[in-house]
C-alpha cells in the first residue's frame, strides 16, 4: 500500500506531461553529417511529425565517431521528451561490437519509440566481372579465392559488414578495402580498381543504369519493385540473409512512458503518410512505423546478426 502510495505522484506527474506535451519545440539529434539517408529519413518524418504534435522539430547534425558523439550527447540529456535521436543500424547494433569499449549502453541508456524506415542494401559488381548473378559471382570468387577486391565507405561501415556477413554465408574469400567515405569507394568501384560493393541504391543506382555496375543481388527478404527482375540473397541459395540500413527514434532513457507513447504514435503515422512513403520510394526506402516493443525486438534481433559477423570477422572500429 505504501508503494501505490509513492508511485501515485509518479503517476499523475507523468499523465500531466502526456497531456502537456509537447510545448517547445523539439531537437532531433542525427548522428551523421547532413545529406545522408539519415538526414533525408529525420526531415522527411519530422515534418510530417510536427502536425500532429503542433510544435517544430529542429534538425541537428552532429556527425563524429561512427555516431558515438552523438549518442553520448543524447544519452545524457534530460528525459524530458525535447531531445531525441535517429538510431541507425550502426550506433544500435554493430558499434557495440566493434568497439572495445562505447561510453553508453545501447540497451540500457535509451529507450525505443519507433521504427521509421528500411533502407535496401545491394550488391553490385564492376561491368567487367564475369558474373550475372550472385551464383555466378560465388563461383568465380571460390575459382579464385583472394584475387577480387571490394571497397566500402570505410573500415566497420554498413558496407564492410554487409560484404563480410555475405563472404561468411557464401564461403568466399575476397579481399576488403576500405575508403573514406561513399564517394571515394564508388569512383573506384566504377573505374574498375575493385570489383564489388554492398550499399544502398541512391549512390550505385545511376552507374548500374549507365551500365558500368551491375547488381548481382539485393540484401532485403523481398525483391525492390525497381529491381525487379534482381533476386535476393536468400532466393539465391542463403535463405534468411537479409541486410538493409534501417533508421528509428530513440530518447533518452527513464523518458515518462506517456510520453514515448505520444511520440511513437506520431512517428508511425507520419512514417506510413503517403507523403513519407512517396519521398521514401525515390531512394527504396520503406516507411516502417512501428510500436516501441516492436522496435525493441527488432533492435534486438539485428543486434543478435551483427554481433555475430563481426566476432567471426574480427572487425574494430577504427
Amino acid at each position: 500500500m505504501k508503494v501505490w502510495f509513492f508511485l501515485l505522484p509518479l503517476f499523475f506527474l507523468g499523465m500531466a506531461q502526456a497531456q502537456t506535451y509537447p510545448v517547445k519545440p523539439i531537437r532531433l539529434v542525427v548522428p551523421f553529417a547532413p545529406g545522408g539517408s539519415s538526414s533525408i529519413v529525420a526531415r522527411a518524418v519530422a515534418a510530417e511529425m510536427e502536425k500532429g504534435l503542433g510544435q517544430s522539430i529542429v534538425i541537428d547534425n552532429k556527425p563524429g565517431g561512427g555516431g558515438n558523439v552523438a549518442m553520448l550527447e543524447v544519452a545524457r540529456a534530460d528525459p524530458d521528451g525535447y531531445t531525441l535521436i535517429i538510431g541507425h543500424v550502426g550506433s544500435l547494433a554493430m558499434n557495440p561490437y566493434m568497439y572495445d569499449k562505447l561510453p553508453y549502453d545501447v540497451d540500457k541508456d535509451f529507450a525505443p519509440i519507433s521504427l521509421l524506415a528500411l533502407v535496401p542494401a545491394i550488391f553490385v559488381v564492376h561491368e567487367s566481372v564475369p558474373a550475372k548473378d550472385l551464383r555466378e559471382f560465388v563461383a568465380l570468387a571460390k575459382k579464385e579465392p583472394g584475387k577480387m577486391n571490394y571497397g566500402s565507405a570505410g573500415n566497420g561501415s554498413a558496407g564492410h559488414l554487409a560484404m563480410e556477413y555475405l563472404k561468411q554465408a557464401t564461403g568466399i574469400d575476397i579481399q576488403h578495402v576500405p575508403y573514406k567515405g561513399t564517394g571515394p569507394n564508388v569512383i573506384d568501384l566504377v573505374a574498375g580498381r575493385t570489383q564489388a560493393a554492398a550499399a544502398g541504391t541512391p549512390p550505385l543506382m545511376p552507374h548500374v543504369k549507365a551500365g558500368k555496375l551491375r547488381v548481382i543481388a539485393v540484401g532485403t527478404p523481398q525483391r525492390l519493385a525497381t529491381l525487379a527482375d534482381v533476386a535476393t540473397v536468400a532466393e539465391q541459395g542463403y535463405p534468411g540473409f537479409e541486410t538493409s540500413q534501417w533508421y528509428g527514434l530513440n530518447a533518452p532513457a527513464k523518458t515518462p512512458a506517456a510520453v514515448i507513447q505520444r511520440l511513437a504514435a506520431e512517428a508511425a503515422k507520419a512514417a506510413r503518410s503517403p507523403k513519407v512513403v512517396e519521398r521514401f520510394a525515390a531512394d527504396d526506402a520503406q516507411g516502417i512505423g512501428s510500436t516501441p516493443a516492436e522496435y525493441a525486438a527488432f533492435v534486438k534481433q539485428e543486434q543478435a546478426r551483427w554481433s555475430k559477423v563481426v566476432r567471426a570477422a574480427k572487425i574494430k572500429a577504427d
